[in-house]
């Protein structure tokens, strides 16, 4: 974890507390952190999941790990320490979101168990959702939506998460979606069947 440089800081609080937002949006916010291979389906599934809370009439949004390297993570690599300070800051901010009542939904390959781990010790109980997008290294090679392993096959890729870099799968996750049995529907039934289980929403 990064030390903190800044001095003479202090947290400042709004008028408007997580209680307050609770009763105005009627909702519970959350993250639910989707963790997998590259090609396991963490986006799209992520995708679905955002807009069928939405066309349920729930605020949510996606943190994506390639958007998020567009801008806030533009000047970090793929290297270890690259890879954990990504995810620090993800963290952080998919922190700020859910005390803004969002359910949050992240969708990055967080290789790391020990990053993991640390982004949910940032969340009260309950309110981190690790999601293991499981799916076999042959079966998300097969699919190569953006041809990124046949890239790392060829070397023209170093340190690619399941070829030339490890992938430390969730010890505990909350939920785990086998992308290779099942579909894109059937996991986000799944997901919103756990929501709703705990109480975070109320399908009709």
């Amino acid at each position: 974890m990064s030390a903190t440089k800044s001095t003479n800081i202090v947290w400042h609080h709004g008028k408007i507390t997580r209680d307050d937002r609770v009763s105005v949006m009627k909702q519970k916010g959350l993250t639910l952190w989707f963790t997998g291979l590259s090609g396991s389906g963490k986006s799209t599934v992520a995708v679905e999941l955002e807009h069928a809370l939405v066309e349920n009439g729930y605020h949510a949004y996606i943190i994506d790990g390639d958007n998020i390297r567009h801008g806030l993570n533009k000047n970090l690599g793929f290297s270890p320490e690259d890879r954990t300070e990504n995810i620090r800051r993800v963290g952080e901010v998919a922190r700020l979101f859910t005390d803004a009542n969002i359910i949050t939904i992240t969708a990055f390959i967080s290789p790391y168990r020990a990053d993991r781990e640390q982004v949910r010790a940032l969340f009260a109980y309950g309110e981190f959702v690790e999601v293991h997008v499981k799916c076999p290294l042959d079966v998300c090679e097969g699919r190569d939506p953006k041809g990124l392993y046949k890239k790392a096959r060829a070397g023209q890729i170093p340190e690619f998460t399941g070829i030339s870099a490890p992938y430390e799968e969730p010890a505990s996750p909350e939920v785990t979606l086998d992308t290779s049995e099942l579909s894109v529907e059937d996991s986000v039934k799944k997901l919103l069947a756990y929501l709703e289980e705990k109480g975070r929403i109320r399908l009709a």
